[in-house]
């Protein structure tokens, strides 16, 4: 069980006298590193078990700071995966545990479809092959439409075909997050945040985690760490669920084979807003084909009314693990780059207006694929893998990963700690 320490983790780092050359070690159940809706959703499925002591441990002051909160809040419906793989099974699995948990909880959703369309002859076998996909992976309802139809459903729209499929919704993203925070707690869970996992290493079979106060990793810089953790944690299970930095943080575990771990990609997807949203040209999520890296510049509705178009692709080089660990990105989005999204927009939407975009935000995507290479399966790791008992990598969790969310948490739970 979690020793009474390890249960107060902040209080140890921040009260502790410890040097660099010391660091106190404590015995713990199970960690959960990274408090991002998948982290959480784990986190709340293992603390719903009892008999097991949870403590997430993150390295921002809240949870839900990075890729959870930097995406289109768009409830997928399991199209665009190859079948049999993990992103297919979990995407829609996951949405059928979310549209359930949203409805008996009342988190704002909707279930408001999704239109995907092809403008040009040469997107409508693509447009077909996505269709096969959908069936193939379970998803109900999808329809093959002609352009007549679709733009009278969506009287703005220009396209010569479109796959409608109506399970697709949006989620707040947020109220999601603070709702498995508040069961997970509930629960029994242990939160501690403003707490880095830099590394760990094994002693025979066990991983040992290195874990520092983020303020004293902050202050030493880009690229570099503390001499040697403040705290090491010694738990029977560990989730590496840290997102953008799961794959270098393993590569941080001495021991661990690293032939295990693939490499890390990053992907900037920025977001604009249409200016105006007094007269909303979509009822619907309209989405282009896919390209190179993500699911095209597309059209999202929040629950708020506002219409936003994103993400595009900008890929990201040289991150060092300092900057991966504490969310170091520039998440900055220049009014400039509009410039790129007028033209990928009217491909479908041509009444938009010039001048009618306004900057809104940007995401980082954690990739396991390089530029113009086969997007990657989800990763989920366990011991057949790399050999370390009780210990699950979870790597290249992007898209659908808030849908999936509470699939992967399911098949986790279920795969490795019971």
């Amino acid at each position: 069980m979690l020793g009474r320490s390890a249960r107060s983790v902040g209080k140890v780092l921040k009260t502790a006298e410890l040097t660099r050359s010391f660091a106190s070690v404590e015995k713990a159940d199970c960690v959960v590193i990274g408090a991002g809706v998948v982290g959480l959703a784990v986190a709340r499925q293992l603390a719903a078990l009892g008999g097991r002591d949870v403590l997430v441990l993150e390295s921002a002051p809240a949870f839900g700071t990075g890729t959870s909160s930097r995406n289109s809040e768009v409830i997928h419906a399991g199209i665009y995966y190859p079948p049999d793989s993990l992103k297919a099974a979990f995407c829609v699995r996951g949405r059928e545990l979310l549209y359930k948990y949203c409805s008996e909880r009342g988190i704002p959703h909707r279930q408001i479809g999704k239109l995907i369309v092809a403008t040009g002859p040469p997107e409508v076998p693509k447009l077909s092959n996505l269709m096969n996909h959908g069936v193939r992976n379970g998803v109900d309802g999808l329809r093959m439409m002609d352009g007549a139809e679709a733009m009278r459903m969506e009287p703005e729209l220009q396209c010569l075909k479109a796959l409608f499929s109506p399970v697709s919704g949006i989620v707040d993203s947020h109220s999601l997050m603070l709702s498995l925070v508040g069961e997970a707690e509930s629960h029994g869970a242990t939160f501690s945040y403003n707490t880095t996992v830099v590394g760990g290493h094994l002693e025979g079979n066990s991983l040992h985690l290195h874990v520092c106060e983020t303020k004293n990793l902050d202050e030493h810089g880009s690229g570099q760490f503390p001499l040697g953790p403040e705290l090491i944690l010694v738990p029977k299970v560990v989730v590496n669920s840290a997102g953008l930095s799961a794959p270098l943080l393993a590569k941080r575990f001495h021991g661990l084979n690293g032939q295990a771990i693939p490499p890390a990609y990053f992907a900037r997807g920025h977001y604009f807003a249409l200016a105006s949203t007094k007269n909303r040209p979509f009822q619907h999520l309209i989405y282009p084909i896919p390209e190179d890296g993500g699911l095209g510049v597309h059209v999202t509705l929040d629950l708020n009314g506002q219409v936003k178009f994103g993400p595009d692709v900008e890929w990201i080089k040289g991150v060092d693990d300092v900057s991966s660990f504490l969310n170091r990105f520039d998440y900055s989005v220049s009014a400039s780059r509009a410039e790129r999204f007028y033209p990928a927009i009217r491909k479908y939407y041509p009444n938009l207006k010039e001048g009618s975009l306004e900057p809104g935000y940007s995401g980082i995507r954690p990739k396991l694929s390089a530029p113009r290479q086969p997007t990657n399966d989800f990763v989920v790791q366990g011991e057949e893998i790399h050999g370390v008992p009780g210990l699950v990598n979870l790597f290249g969790i992007e898209s659908p990963g808030l849908t999936s969310s509470m699939a992967i948490a399911e098949h986790i739970v279920a795969k490795f700690l019971t």
